[in-house]
């Protein structure tokens, strides 16, 4: 039986956003394997003029309707319009069977309403990384308050990884939980055919100050005083400006490659186009783009926090402090052949015995018919 299931979501990729939680819509995509799936979300726009905006479209298969709504400068006003705005979108979808929400933030009390009103269950997949232990300080009580609430009346609380899962158990969450990881079009992402000429180290990211792009040039200024044949590409939909800046102070510019926003198919053959991937964050909850990398063939160098160390083992890649000097050490360790890594296509079985669109649609739909049934 295809259930009619509705993804909405505290984060979605909309015209303002474009790559904010795009691993729900990734989730949202797999689901639509075997089940009927619409995606609703709701987001203010403070330059808009009219009181709510519809956009609806196909998008790899999956309905999905934003409803952008005229953001003010009063919260309160904001989040009303808001769950107007959820209303609204609602009236023009198909009921769900079962609502299918997404990090617990003020967005999901849509989630609540719709149980309350209608009695459709929902479940919570949870990516949020304010919920881990080295962000509690940041955590109100009222974000904490609202995330109980909100979690005390879904069906599964589904945190992306096991790190996950034991922070929340920490803060007292009483829900039935299960760790659904987040997942990878092995199909995009597929293997690379060749290594690639050129030894190149990679970094995608928001290139946000946690990602720590600057130390990842500082360490790649530093071993390319040692050795000189590598590149380093880094971009992302960040701030490419401020690295093109400290790249040209340094005179890097024949080695250190920066680039913008890119698609996935382009992410996809950046990644096959590499020989080591970087991701150096303070901390992280269960990167997609980790599992992307592999999915290529591409190892990974990877700071040991949160549920990395769930995806990156000595096969496939190398774990590391968030340290300057173990970063540099890594990079020289690979670049000399001296860390030796699984066959890339092991890696990439890795990816598509684990995460791959069926493998993660199988586990969200048992879930389902454990609610439904």
């Amino acid at each position: 039986m295809r259930y009619k299931i509705l993804f909405i979501s505290s984060w979605f990729p909309n015209r303002l956003e474009p790559t904010n939680g795009n691993f729900v819509q990734r989730h949202a995509e797999a689901v639509s394997q075997l089940h009927h799936v619409e995606v609703l979300h709701a987001i203010g726009d403070p330059t808009q003029k009219e009181k709510f905006i519809f956009e609806d479209e196909m998008i790899n298969g999956v309905r999905t309707l934003i409803v952008y709504y005229q953001q003010s400068a009063n919260p309160a006003l904001n989040f009303i319009r808001r769950m107007q705005a959820y209303r609204k979108g609602f009236a023009k979808i198909h009921k769900p069977d079962l609502v299918h929400a997404n990090v617990l933030q003020n967005n999901l009390l849509f989630a609540l309403y719709l149980k309350k009103k209608y009695k459709i269950p929902f479940i919570v997949t949870e990516h949020w990384s304010g919920f881990l232990r080295i962000n509690r300080h940041r955590l109100s009580k009222f974000q904490l308050y609202a995330a109980k609430k909100i979690a005390g009346n879904a069906s599964y609380l589904l945190p992306v990884s096991q790190y996950l899962l034991q922070d929340l158990k920490m803060l007292g969450f009483k829900n039935k939980m299960e760790v659904i990881q987040n997942v990878v079009n092995t199909n995009l992402f597929h293997l690379k055919s060749a290594a690639p000429e050129k030894f190149t180290f990679l970094h995608i990211s928001n290139l946000i100050p946690l990602k720590n792009p600057e130390k990842i040039i500082a360490a790649s200024l530093r071993l390319h005083k040692k050795i000189s044949d590598f590149e380093l590409h880094i971009g992302g939909d960040g701030d490419v400006e401020s690295l093109d800046q400290l790249v040209k102070e340094f005179n890097a510019e024949s080695f250190i490659k920066t680039f913008p926003m890119l698609t996935l198919n382009e992410v996809s053959e950046k990644m096959r186009e590499s020989t080591c991937f970087i991701l150096f964050s303070d901390y992280e909850n269960f990167p997609c783009v980790l599992l992307e990398s592999l999915s290529t063939g591409t190892p990974a160098i990877a700071t040991k926090v949160g549920g990395i160390p769930e995806i990156i083992n000595s096969k496939n890649g190398i774990l590391i402090s968030n340290s300057e000097d173990e970063l540099y050490g890594a990079m020289k360790k690979v670049l000399t052949r001296k860390s030796e890594f699984g066959d890339p296509k092991k890696l990439h079985q890795f990816v598509e015995d684990h995460f791959s669109m069926g493998k993660i649609a199988d586990r969200f739909d048992k879930i389902y018919r454990q609610v439904l049934n």
